[in-house]
This record gives C-alpha cells, sequence and structure tokens, in this order.
C-alpha cells in the first residue's frame, strides 16, 4: 500500500512528535481510518520528505513520531510562474490542480477587460484560500515537497508592469513561432494565460510595450485551461524536467 503524503503546516525534525493539524488529522483518522504503528510521509514546504509513525490516533487528533528524512527531488528546473485570468466555474480549479501537478512554482488569478468572473473583498479571499487548499492536494497527490503560492489577485496590467528576471511570455493565435523556437537565458518564465476570449487588442499592445514575447501553440483555438496546460506541458519538455 502507497503510504500517504500529508501537509503539515510545522516546523519537522526527525526525533520530533508532531501532533497534526486539524484537516490532516481528521483525512488520517476519519477518512483513512489509520491506526497506530501505521507510517505516513509528511512534507511542509521545505523540500524534504519526513518518513513518520502514527503513535496515536482518533477521528479528530493524530500525533506522529518522525523517523527520518529525506530530499524531494521532483522540482523542475525550470521555474515557472503563471499569470492566468480567472475562469468561471471550476476550470480555475482545474487550472490549478494540473498546473501544480505540471511543476508550475507560482500562480498569480488575473482580471482582464473580459474576465467573465467577479470576484472581490471577502468573496475574493476565501477563493484565494480555497486554491491555495487545491496547491496543497495537489503537492500531497504529484509528489512534490515545494508548495507552489497563489498570490492575491491583481489586474493584468499591474501583473505585467511587475519588474522581473523572467522570459514574458503570451500566448497569441497570430504568432509568428511556437514554444519549440524559444531559448532561453534564464530558466525563469512567466506565462500569460489570458480569458475565454482572449486578451484584447489593447491588451495585448500592452503587454507588447512590457517585453512579453508572443507564442503559438497551434493551429487550432484551445480553451484557455487546456492553452495552460498544454503550454506548461511544453515548456517542461524543452527547458524543464518532462520527456
Amino acid at each position: 500500500m502507497r503510504i500517504p503524503r500529508i501537509y503539515q503546516a510545522s516546523p519537522l525534525a526527525v526525533g520530533h512528535v508532531v501532533e497534526l493539524d486539524d484537516e490532516p488529522a481528521s483525512h488520517i483518522g476519519r477518512v483513512l481510518r489509520m491506526n497506530t504503528g501505521e507510517q505516513i510521509s509528511l512534507f511542509n514546504g521545505d523540500g524534504e520528505e519526513y518518513l513518520s509513525e502514527i503513535i496515536s490516533a482518533s477521528k479528530k487528533n493524530v500525533s506522529v513520531k518522525v523517523l527520518s528524512s529525506s530530499l524531494n527531488l521532483s522540482e523542475s528546473p525550470l521555474h515557472l510562474h503563471l499569470g492566468q485570468v480567472i475562469s468561471r466555474g471550476d476550470r480555475m480549479d482545474f487550472t490549478i490542480q494540473k498546473s501544480v501537478e505540471l511543476g508550475v512554482n507560482t500562480i498569480t488569478p488575473l482580471f482582464s477587460e473580459r474576465c467573465g468572473v467577479k470576484l472581490s473583498g471577502e468573496r475574493l479571499e476565501k477563493k484565494i484560500q480555497q486554491w491555495q487548499k487545491i496547491v496543497i492536494g495537489a503537492c500531497e497527490q504529484s509528489g512534490r515537497s515545494r508548495v507552489p503560492k497563489i498570490r492575491p489577485a491583481m489586474t493584468l496590467e499591474a501583473w505585467s508592469a511587475e519588474q522581473t528576471d523572467s522570459v514574458k511570455l503570451n500566448l497569441h493565435p497570430r504568432a509568428a513561432h511556437g514554444i519549440g523556437g524559444l531559448s532561453l537565458v534564464s530558466p525563469k518564465v512567466r506565462l500569460l494565460i489570458g480569458p475565454e476570449g482572449g486578451l484584447s487588442e489593447t491588451e495585448i499592445m500592452m503587454t507588447e510595450q512590457h517585453h512579453f514575447t508572443d507564442v503559438l501553440l497551434g493551429p487550432r483555438v484551445l480553451r484557455t485551461e487546456t492553452a495552460a496546460l498544454t503550454a506548461i506541458s511544453a515548456l517542461q519538455l524543452k527547458f524543464g524536467d518532462m520527456g
């Protein structure tokens, strides 16, 4: 049986006894119904994997002892920052989950002219927290021990204007070449994915002013979530650790 991987947001060290946070404790005690003596693997975002043994367990409270630690080498050499215009329904959830599985390091939700989602204030903050939980779940499933961050949502213009040493890419159906024709001087990429209706002409001009490079994915028009995952996969294949 595969050892469950659990995110625990606290310092971890070999020999320490740790009481799991409420959500992982409930998952271990209620969902998996694990018992004393069984083993789990913990991670807290520091890049290490911590093999641990359950020393007490109930439906609400679980304590474990950390037995050993090892370096997790699942991170790609390519650092990817996804700027994703917020999409409707569960499309954004899907994009976040799968992009984390594919190795994205940072995600910034964006508002653009044709963004069909209206979020602000407390609703937006709750949505950011929900997306961060999706990130953690994707890390648990995919074997990552570095936890990507969901940044506060911002406008496309503000994100595009941020100072960075990353190569900045924008998917565009009229681009002169695809990802296969790119070369990188830095292993850092900012990838912009627009909304379902695409970026406006004004926004495309604005990204050009901020030195984005237009790239083409192919002759077919892809949905926003498909475009994000296809582009990430192509970048990982050429510059990262896929293939």
